[in-house]
Formats: C-alpha cells, structure tokens, sequence
C-alpha cells in the first residue's frame, strides 16, 4: 500500500497484480510506504476504509482517492498456483510443487480449501465495509496496466518506468473442460466485478 500526500492518493496492494514492481517505482515518491509484512502490505479495502482512511481524512483534512488494480479471475488463480511452485515457498503445506492447474484449481472450488489452494479472492479484498461491492474509488484491470500508469502519471506529475519484479515461474494452466466450467461458475462474484471496471 502507497499513500501520496499531496496528490491525496492511495494505491491498495491487490495481491498478485504487480503491487512489487508499483512499490519499487513509486515508493520514493510515497509519503507512507508499507511493504511488509504482507497482511499490511495487502490490507483490503474494507480495512483501509474502515481504519486507514478516516485517519488519512482527519490528518489530511479531505479525503484520498484510494486505487487498485484487478486480474482476470482464472489468470490470477494461474498465478497464485505458479508463484508457489517456487522453491522458497514458506511452508510445505502451501506449495504446488507436484501438481498441476487442475489439481490446485479442484482444491480452491472444495470447501474447505487446503493450505495450498487458500488464497482468498479479489472480490473479497476489493469489496468495501458493509458488504459494498468496491471499497475503492477506482478500480482497474491489470491486462490494461497502460491505463493504471497513465491515470497514475497525471495525478502524480511522474514518468512511470515500472520494473518486472516478483514473476511467478511459466507453468501450464490447461484445465479440462468440466473443470474449467466449474471454476467459471465457482468465479461468478469474481467476474462481476471485473467485467464491471469501466
């Protein structure tokens, strides 16, 4: 998460969206930067609104305009399943290593999920206090970062470079058919969401 004093500006840090690379080209200008650990460095949109913003508000005096970016629902549960392929991955509960998409995929629709398979979901993060739909002001889509960096850049007066940090390793994310539909209707409250970013 990066605030921006002066341009009253918040960027949320939606897990798995390049919130790295943002960090490492912006912190410098930030007045807050929190990069760690990552339940703060990704603390959703009903606990900014709920705790972070009325102190930026009453600090401030006016309220920020807070931001974060979306993934394609299926791209970003690919990317979740890759980046824990890693050899660091913390804990061997929550690797992937062994498995593939379906795998994984078949865990994140099971109730509950395993270890390896739990990684919440962006609409959850993105929604607002009182079950709102969006707790941010804007919201847009990672496939379109060009329209992220651009709204960036004018409010911030700053050429943005971003670097490419933290890439998940390439894996095959192939799913059979009756899968692939499962988790698209698994998904719904996802798609909802970013099908609505204008």
């Amino acid at each position: 998460m990066l605030v921006f004093w002066k341009p009253r500006l918040v960027v949320l840090a939606t897990p798995k969206t390049g919130s790295t690379s943002i960090e490492i080209a912006l912190e410098s200008l930030s007045a807050l930067s929190v990069t760690r650990p990552p339940e703060l460095k990704h603390t959703p949109a009903y606990r900014y609104q709920r705790f972070i913003r009325p102190y930026l508000r009453a600090s401030a005096g006016g309220d920020f305009t807070a931001v974060a970016l979306m993934r394609e629902p299926v791209d970003w549960l690919g990317s979740w399943f890759r980046y824990r392929r890693r050899d660091e991955v913390m804990a061997p509960e929550k690797s992937t290593r062994g498995m593939d998409f379906a795998d994984f995929v078949r865990g994140y629709v099971s109730d509950p999920r395993p270890a390896f398979a739990d990684v919440g979901g962006q609409a959850k993060f993105l929604s607002g206090m009182n079950d709102a739909p969006l707790g941010v002001d804007k919201l847009f889509r990672y496939e379109d970062l060009a329209a992220f960096v651009a709204f960036l850049e004018e409010r911030l007066d700053f050429a943005i470079e971003l670097p490419r940090e933290n890439v998940s390793p390439a894996g095959d994310l192939a799913l059979p058919g009756d899968l692939a539909a499962s988790l698209r209707a698994h998904l719904a409250p996802e798609y909802a969401l970013y099908n609505a970013i204008g």
